[in-house]
């Protein structure tokens, strides 16, 4: 009989939040599959090892960040501003794995660290030709890095307070006009 189609994603999912809520030393084969109520023997029908899991949450950031990039290049605003509106956090799919992944580079995993170098340069690709220079394209990336940053400390912590909408389109003309 085969395993619901479902169980693997279920238990990749289960992987991404332990890796986001508990970190990498909490994200253990035996706890994904206790987080996605499978045996331990249903979780190795889809993952015979923790590479393999680790791997496939690889190819699911690869997979939304393509799509990412797809839907990028076809935004009526553009692709700065497209770019920069989803650099604040939704808690989409998108940025379930980009934190997930960067709990595995964090912990020492070469793979993932490589994975979120290749997003980057995959973004920049995309950006490029909508930015006058490489200064340019470097201020568009370093805004959505601190647009991401402050609103992943979340609450009073954060060091400047993610911008409201208003204010958010008046950052985004600022840094198009300052990217041209």
């Amino acid at each position: 009989m085969a395993r619901p189609p479902h169980a693997r994603e279920s238990v990749l999912d289960a992987f991404e939040r332990l890796l986001i809520d508990e970190g990498e030393r909490a994200a253990t084969m035996d706890a994904a599959a206790r987080d996605a109520g499978v045996s331990k023997g249903g979780l190795l029908y889809h993952y015979a090892t923790k590479d393999a899991l680790e791997s496939a949450l690889l190819d699911r950031l690869d997979a939304l960040v393509g799509a990412d990039l797809d839907a990028m290049a076809s935004a009526p605003e553009g692709a700065v501003a497209f770019f920069l509106r989803t650099s604040v956090m939704d808690d989409d799919p998108l940025d379930r794995v980009l934190i997930a992944t960067s709990r595995l580079a964090q912990g020492g995993h070469h793979a993932a660290a490589e994975a979120l170098r290749r997003v980057r340069t995959r973004w920049a690709d995309a950006l490029r030709p909508h930015v006058r220079d490489d200064t340019a394209l470097a201020l568009v990336l370093l805004v959505s890095d601190g647009l991401y940053y402050n609103n992943a400390l979340g609450g009073p912590a954060a060091a400047a307070p993610v911008p409201r909408a208003g204010d958010l389109d008046a950052l985004i003309a600022l840094v198009e006009a300052s990217a041209r």
